[in-house]
């Protein structure tokens, strides 16, 4: 894929050359994301971020990346402060968006809400999350972080845990890991594990090692422990929410039947599912993983925008 003036907006768009090569410029990002060097290789540029769902990383992150390549930001972050709250449709809003920048980041609570977006758009849209479909700069930061700590993704055991029905890390992520020959393990309980379609596609692609609903029976044999939240926010029904919140929970004690440099994942919020205590531990990655959001969109914007490193 040449990126240049494409639209980012499902695993479906990227190959495996075309993540590795996000990587690998991600890589080149990093002094440049720590402050370490200065380049303005989006000046005169302008990224329009729309988040009509909370966020903090990857709002941050996106605009932390914006900054640190001299591009401006126009920042809209509640449905409530445009005019959809006059009745405007999306795809109008989207088309007055886009006569005012040059790249547009949309997060949104409807599946699809990207895709839509994309087909209105002129200039190119990076999907930053659009409800429980697809999160691919997420992605690209979560492959980013596995391949630092373990300096190959090829044949990892990663075991995804949590939140599998309707986390939209989980499914954009699975479905990349399959790209690097991963064996993957899913944990959850049986009405959270993941969809059917994504499951087929993992054994498809002979990637499926195990789905259990027990973390004590696969942790020693995980080279990456992916935790994710479970959302109340998605839950249809309250009721169905409480049969199942804080099911799983990562502590030191269960880590002591875990490899040593076995690292833990975490896409942020957590809330209840991983110890503060585990913060200390050597296999804690997540606050790493999430400054990690800042040299990987930063790789994908001058991707995107042809903006050029020294």
């Amino acid at each position: 894929m040449d990126f240049y003036d494409k639209d980012l907006v499902s695993i479906r768009d990227l190959s495996r050359e075309d993540i590795e090569y996000i990587l690998d410029l991600s890589k080149q990002m990093v002094p440049y994301a720590l402050g370490e060097k200065v380049h303005r290789a989006l000046d005169g540029r302008i990224l329009g971020n729309l988040f009509f769902e909370p966020s903090t990383r990857t709002k941050l992150s996106f605009e932390s990346a914006a900054h640190r390549l001299g591009c401006d930001v126009i920042d809209v972050s509640e449905m409530s402060m445009t005019s959809i709250a006059k009745g405007e449709t999306l795809a109008d809003t989207i088309r007055m968006v886009d006569a005012y920048c040059d790249v547009i980041v949309l997060r949104h609570p409807y599946e699809g809400a990207a895709r839509l977006a994309a087909d209105v758009s002129i200039n190119p849209v990076i999907n930053a999350g659009d409800g429980a479909g697809s999160h691919p700069t997420q992605m690209l930061l979560d492959l980013f972080t596995m391949k630092e700590a373990k300096g190959s993704l090829d044949g990892l055991n990663v075991t995804l845990l949590g939140d599998l029905k309707y986390g939209r890390t989980v499914h954009t992520l699975a479905q990349a890991l399959t790209m690097f020959g991963v064996n993957l393990t899913l944990v959850a309980p049986e009405s959270l594990q993941m969809p059917d379609d994504i499951v087929g596609r993992l054994k498809e692609k002979g990637c499926l090692k195990k789905q259990t609903d027990n973390i004590e029976d696969v942790i020693s044999d995980s080279d990456v422990l992916y935790v994710t939240r479970i959302q109340r926010e998605r839950f249809p029904d309250p009721a169905e929410y409480q049969k199942v919140a804080d099911t799983y929970r990562i502590d030191n004690n269960l880590l002591r039947s875990a490899r040593d440099d076995m690292i833990i994942m975490h896409p942020l919020p957590r809330v209840n599912e991983i110890a503060t205590e585990v913060d200390s531990t050597p296999h804690a990655r997540y606050f790493q993983q999430a400054f990690n959001g800042v040299p990987v969109r930063m790789a994908i914007l001058c991707a995107i925008l042809g903006g050029e490193m020294q």
